[in-house]
């Protein structure tokens, strides 16, 4: 008898160089997590480092959150601003250039108290901050931290 073997095909996945960096970030995060790095300062040094209608979007943004929800502990995650209880990511901000989409995103986890009976956003979109839009996102974290 003849043994036969099938060749093994490999599957690679194909990602963008968004989301490879986006996942090398995420391995610095979690060796920064595991020497207990500041993320008030990880958060700010990120945020510094966006472009300017991002940078002014994620600087409002923090503010709020850390006024709305002060137990959130600010973190990166993937690379971006994030926002935990627990060890838990509640929300965060996604810059528009992370991933070259036209509007940023102000995006909440699961771990967020948002249920509303049984369908309810978990992202927004932000083009620009208006009174309204920062109030509605401080009842929004304020509710999501609960």
């Amino acid at each position: 008898m003849k043994d036969t073997q099938k060749s093994a095909k490999r599957t690679v996945a194909k990602f963008t160089d968004e989301e490879r960096g986006a996942m090398k970030d995420r391995v610095q995060e979690l060796k920064a997590a595991a020497d207990k790095a500041d993320g008030e300062n990880d958060v700010l040094a990120k945020i510094a480092e966006l472009p300017a209608p991002d940078r002014a979007m994620a600087k409002r943004v923090h503010a709020i959150i850390k006024a709305s929800a002060p137990a959130l502990s600010p973190k990166t995650w993937y690379g971006m601003p994030a926002y935990a209880k627990d060890g838990n990511i509640v929300c965060h901000f996604q810059p528009a250039q992370k991933f070259k989409t036209r509007y940023a995103t102000l995006g909440f986890s699961d771990k967020a108290n948002l249920d509303e009976g049984t369908m309810w956003p978990n992202a927004f979109a932000l083009t620009k901050l208006t009174a309204d839009d920062e109030a509605r996102i401080g009842a929004l974290v304020k509710k999501a931290a609960s």
